[in-house]
């Protein structure tokens, strides 16, 4: 968008941007997977927007032992992993990436208890499903979710993110139909950046907007 003004206010305005992007999916009862926690607001005002369904995809970053906010990688929730292309510079061992993997597995085992109950996570199998995460930082997770969801065999398979790194856009191209963006910043730093106002969502809120549909 030529005239968005970065920083964003919030997700919130990040999501109804979105949500106007994805417009054209309106009628079609698309399926809105959010990656936790951040992305799960944005998900529900997206969903609700586009009268679609609203999940989550289940997948973490593995970080690097030595700066914990640097993502060497991601898992989804069925152990399948996604190293980044520039794993292999971080002095990171396989053994440190193996303990992380187990760790991200059973917090992902106890997310997915907690906020699927007794329903089972939503098919998206011959449907249109857009991958919602709040931003795009190094690519890792949003690549380890499509790969996850395209598995399971949708019609359509979007990734929508308010503001991401452009490596990692193109990094994400071959696993994506489509993917939608609002900007796209050169000398990309990090995903808070990009918003005034960037909260951390609770486990609470999470549960209940997920069970507000």
């Amino acid at each position: 968008m030529d005239d968005l003004e970065l920083p964003l206010k919030d997700r919130k305005q990040a999501a109804e941007l979105l949500a106007e992007k994805l417009a054209h999916l309106r009628g079609s009862h698309p399926l809105i997977l959010a990656i936790p926690r951040g992305a799960v607001p944005m998900g529900r005002i997206i969903a609700d927007r586009l009268e679609g369904e609203l999940d989550v995809v289940l997948v973490r970053k593995i970080p690097s032992a030595i700066d914990p906010e640097l993502a060497v990688g991601a898992v989804d929730e069925h152990g399948n992993r996604e190293l980044a292309p520039y794993f292999n510079r971080t002095r990171t061992s396989m053994e440190w990436v193996e303990l992380q993997t187990h760790e991200q597995l059973e917090l992902m085992r106890r997310r997915r208890a907690s906020y699927g109950g007794k329903r089972p996570p939503a098919d998206p199998a011959g449907r249109t499903v857009v991958i919602v995460d709040d931003g795009l930082a190094t690519g890792s997770t949003m690549a380890a979710a499509l790969r996850s969801t395209r598995a399971r065999q949708p019609k359509q398979l979007i990734a929508a993110v308010p503001v991401a790194a452009p490596d990692s856009l193109e990094m994400i191209a071959p696993l994506a139909d489509s993917i939608v963006y609002l900007a796209a910043p050169m000398n990309f730093m990090s995903v808070s950046r990009h918003y005034r106002s960037f909260p951390q969502v609770s486990e609470e809120e999470v549960l209940e907007l997920l069970t507000s549909q």
